[in-house]
């Protein structure tokens, strides 16, 4: 990625299209979105799902980076970044990591202490020693303290922070993001940025989960059956 030295952008680092189940946003808009609120570059992270990031990726190598929030076998979520082949849902969490580590990617933990999907912190203990990132700020969560449990675990063990809108609405795109030098477009590159990343985010309104709700109920009835 050519700039000047001393460059830097701001990328969203979790957030969904309509290839998620719990989403409907469309990928164009999506990155429309993030342009209009100076996020140059975005982690599409769809659950248990990468066809769409890797179809933007191929339009919009500049902007996107390929990533997968995977479901794991103990119910937590794990994100894969700079991956390029589909990690499967219910997959144990160090497999996950493992299988993500082969395709030459980045472990990034999103909301690690958040309650079901984070597990509370609890896998934190089982893939410690596998992590390469911590998410220090998700705008879905509404308590603080989640996102500084997460900030205080990453820094005590001298992991790079990253943010992330966990946008299901194109109204969250940009709420959260790490601001980072211009890095080589590899997984290597881009861990070495967030060293020096700075996270910045506003909670997001508690309504947006009822459009996540709305979007699982719509996509029950319309969804097409490539996208089940």
């Amino acid at each position: 990625m050519a700039a000047d030295p001393g460059t830097r952008i701001r990328i969203d680092m979790h957030l969904h299209t309509n290839r998620s189940f719990d989403c409907l946003n469309d990928p164009l808009l999506l990155l429309e979105a993030a342009a209009a609120r100076g996020v140059g570059m975005i982690c599409v992270t769809d659950h248990n799902q990468i066809r769409t990031a890797i179809e933007l990726r191929d339009r919009f190598p500049d902007r996107i980076i390929v990533g997968e929030e995977v479901k794991t076998a103990e119910g937590v979520d794990v994100i894969g970044l700079f991956i390029h082949t589909l990690i499967p849902k219910g997959t144990p969490a160090r497999q996950t990591c493992d299988m993500i580590h082969e395709q030459g990617g980045l472990v990034y933990v999103p909301h690690p202490f958040a309650r079901g999907k984070g597990g509370g912190g609890r896998i934190l203990g089982v893939i410690a020693d596998q992590v390469d990132a911590v998410e220090g700020f998700n705008a879905r969560l509404h308590d603080p303290a989640l996102n500084e449990q997460a900030v205080a675990w990453a820094r005590e063990r001298g992991l790079p922070l990253g943010a992330g809108s966990d946008a299901h609405t194109l109204a969250e795109i940009g709420r959260a993001y790490v601001e980072v030098p211009v890095f080589e477009h590899t997984a290597e590159s881009f861990r070495n940025a967030l060293m020096h990343g700075t996270i910045t985010g506003q909670t997001s309104s508690r309504l947006v989960h009822i459009a996540s709700t709305y979007a699982k109920v719509h996509k029950t009835f319309f969804r097409r059956p490539e996208a089940r």
